[in-house]
């Protein structure tokens, strides 16, 4: 176990909660999800909060509005609320401020894990994707909508050209800087 995982867990009744956020096709899910086991913690999935409809409209390439997407967040929230284990790592697009600020508003302050790449990466991981409904046709809908995190929002920005492991390996070293710095 590295020295930064270390730290880390031993300061889990700091940090309840992380978010990975980016846009479709970034890789929030893997991410999310092997950062938790590092931490043992706990994964939040938000794509499994959408509804019915949220899902049909993304399969059809259709993106969400504001509307659409306001149920969902606090569905989201609920769930990072009630997660047994901590922290919980959310993976959610949390595209707009205004999202990013519901959930701080509903679970307290979060660590933002921001993964980003060129369009033509993310395009190109998109058209390989299987079994999901958020498609390459939903590329420039989120990249219109995205607000970027501002620095105020306690941001780590990660580069999605390294594999899984390393970009999990900067996050926890990132996070550690900032856990051990007090912020």
């Amino acid at each position: 176990m590295t020295d930064a995982v270390q730290n880390l867990r031993s300061k889990r009744a700091q940090v309840r909660h992380i978010l990975v956020m980016g846009i479709a096709g970034t890789g929030k899910s893997v991410t999310a999800s092997r950062l938790a086991a590092a931490l043992g913690g706990i994964f939040i999935e938000a794509d499994i909060y959408h509804s019915p409809g949220n899902v049909d409209r993304m399969s059809r390439g259709v993106g969400l509005t504001d509307e659409d997407r306001w149920p969902w967040l606090a569905a989201v929230a609920d769930a990072a609320l009630g997660a047994e284990a901590s922290p919980a790592i959310v993976a959610c697009s949390a595209l707009r401020r205004s999202y990013r600020d519901f959930l701080r508003a509903r679970i307290g302050a979060f660590p933002i894990l921001y993964l980003t790449g060129s369009p033509e990466m993310i395009g190109e991981r998109l058209a390989h994707r299987r079994n999901h409904f958020a498609g390459g046709s939903l590329l420039e809908s989120q990249l219109q909508t995205l607000e970027a995190p501002a620095d105020d929002e306690d941001v780590v920005h990660l580069d999605i050209r390294l594999p899984p492991d390393a970009i999990v390996a900067a996050a926890l070293a990132r996070l550690d800087g900032r856990t051990a710095a007090g912020g």
